[in-house]
């Protein structure tokens, strides 16, 4: 009987029916993809009404405008975020809560007909947009590069350790941060300059420090080191938090 039980446990490894732990330890494509398509499609409205309606205080327009917004909102409010983003689940709840009882103020000012209340919910729903917009979307893309080769060492490779798969995934992070520390910051977030150099400066020391570690082979030293790496990492996305 336990012959038989091997036979068909072979079978059906052979055949892609029993997933090893192996073929488990791999993230799907969209589960790296740092963007939410429904908060994506929403700009279809947000871009007219804010460039167009709000400017021309066009509250007829506005008012028009609410089945789309419900629409969008109603979308948004079912999406998930993708795996590389669920640390910022509790921030993208609660933006999607503000949004949501906008929504509701802008339909209702539109249906009383009171304009002012309208205009000002127009304003808070496009801030709060943007609000869930930095949520989802990295600051710099050499961050983005660097989080997506982090998320799969922390999150896949860790527990269980796997030292060659690692290792791989620590030399590309080299060669992503040499990138991030050439990175300038956009005009709107210079002010933090300093602030991101700084911690910037702390991150790459923490990915030499891990780099240098890989020859020993010891895994609760680079599991340590990948963890003060990762909270290096952290800390450098709170600089624009």
């Amino acid at each position: 009987m336990f012959r038989l039980y091997v036979a068909l446990f072979t079978m059906c490894v052979g055949l892609g029916l029993v997933v090893t732990p192996a073929a488990a330890q791999a993230p799907k494509p969209d589960e790296l993809k740092t963007s939410v398509p429904a908060l994506d499609a929403m700009h279809e409205v947000i871009m007219p009404l804010w460039h167009e309606a709000w400017p021309n205080r066009d509250v007829k327009a506005m008012a028009a405008m609410v089945p789309e917004i419900e629409k969008h909102m109603a979308a948004i409010n079912k999406a998930e975020l993708p795996g590389i983003l669920r640390d910022k689940q509790a921030a993208w709840a609660a933006g999607v809560a503000d949004l949501k009882a906008t929504v509701a103020a802008y339909k209702a000012a539109a249906a009383a007909g009171n304009d002012d209340a309208l205009l000002k919910a127009a304003e808070k729903l496009h801030a709060q947009y943007e609000g869930l917009v930095k949520i989802v979307r990295p600051v710099l893309k050499e961050m983005e590069d660097f989080h997506a080769s982090l998320y799969v060492l922390y999150h896949y490779q860790m527990n269980p350790f796997q030292l060659a798969k690692a290792a791989e995934s620590i030399q590309a992070l080299k060669v992503k941060m040499d990138a991030l520390n050439k990175a300038v910051l956009p005009e709107p977030m210079k002010a933090r300059t300093d602030a991101f150099t700084a911690q910037r400066a702390r991150l790459s020391k923490s990915v030499d420090a891990l780099v240098a570690l890989l020859d020993a082979k010891d895994e609760s030293t680079i599991k340590a080191a990948i963890e003060l790496m990762h909270a290096n990492y952290e800390s450098l996305e709170k600089v624009f938090g």
